[in-house]
């Protein structure tokens, strides 16, 4: 294997083709300069340069070194710095995962802040319900979690960087699309799609918490977990639902959105982490979106 100090010696010598000037550049004597390039030699098994009392020049063979071994030296360069950004959390690999939702705006809008203010941190995105989120980072196979409320769990750290309404999505049509605030009442009977009670458990919750139990309720007809199916669905005409206001970014034509009874039924999104994680480049992201939530990331959200 070629050694990396005599391939320092070797450039020096090969861009000031002078020994006692490349000497001089790397803060030594001539002699164990000169016992250096003998080894470098020996170990390549090619002369790599011609020495007389007037001059130093390159052969064929040291030219190649030279190019060869100039490169080998940017490379480990800047793999030295780049494990010193990596340590200090200014490089990495931070792998995230998101609801659906948050995927409309919120992360669009993240990964361009971040290409700009940590543009040595690469995101891998990973798309899964908050359920699934926990366990991932129970298990480490992601970093940081966009997740909606949940129950807490051991190890895991929560901070809350934005909310939004929920409202009421119509077909255009529809006779309740008029109305500028639809009434509880308004929706008893009508066909409504609902989310699944696993795959959309926080929003299913929030749903049946609008309609008591004495109360004529809408009729459910479909159980979804995705939001963008369920707009799908009521472009079609199959339906009405109740959704997250970041369900406009979705741009369905011939459905509208109108604000609910209740201005205080509102959806939250929560930056979830470990406690215990051991990469930097996360404590960087997780600073920088908390530190932003209030600059145009949580804008993202009504």
């Amino acid at each position: 294997m070629l050694d990396f100090f005599q391939l320092r010696c070797f450039v020096a010598v090969a861009k000031e083709l002078h020994f006692g000037r490349a000497a001089a550049r790397l803060h030594m004597t001539q002699p164990p300069l000169s016992r250096q390039i003998q080894l470098l030699e020996h170990a390549v098994g090619a002369q790599l340069l011609e020495r007389t009392s007037r001059r130093v020049r390159l052969t064929a063979a040291g030219a190649v070194l030279c190019e060869e071994a100039e490169a080998i030296l940017r490379r480990t360069e800047l793999a030295a710095d780049m494990a010193r950004r990596t340590a200090r959390g200014e490089a990495g690999r931070v792998v995230v995962g998101y609801t659906a939702v948050c995927g409309y705006a919120l992360i669009p809008e993240l990964l361009a802040a971040v290409s700009k203010a940590l543009p040595a941190i690469r995101i891998l995105l990973k798309e899964m319900v908050s359920s699934d989120q926990l366990r991932a980072l129970e298990s480490e196979t992601i970093d940081l979690g966009f997740v909606r409320p949940t129950q807490p769990a051991a190890g895991i750290r929560y901070h809350r960087i934005a909310k939004e309404p929920m409202v009421l999505a119509l077909p255009a049509r529809h006779p309740l699309a008029s109305k500028s605030r639809v009434r509880r009442e308004d929706l008893a009977g009508e066909p409504m799609i609902m989310y699944s009670e696993r795959e959309g458990k926080y929003f299913h919750d929030k749903i049946v918490d609008l309609f008591p139990a004495t109360d004529r309720s809408p009729e459910y007809v479909h159980h979804i977990g995705q939001t963008h199916t369920i707009v799908s669905l009521v472009r079609s005409g199959i339906g009405i639902a109740i959704v997250p206001a970041s369900a406009k970014y979705l741009g369905f034509e011939n459905v509208v959105l109108r604000p609910l009874w209740r201005k205080d039924v509102t959806a939250e999104i929560y930056l979830a982490w470990r406690e215990d994680s051991r990469n930097p480049a996360l404590h960087s992201l997780r600073e920088f979106v908390i530190s932003h939530r209030t600059k145009g990331l949580a804008a993202s959200l009504p």
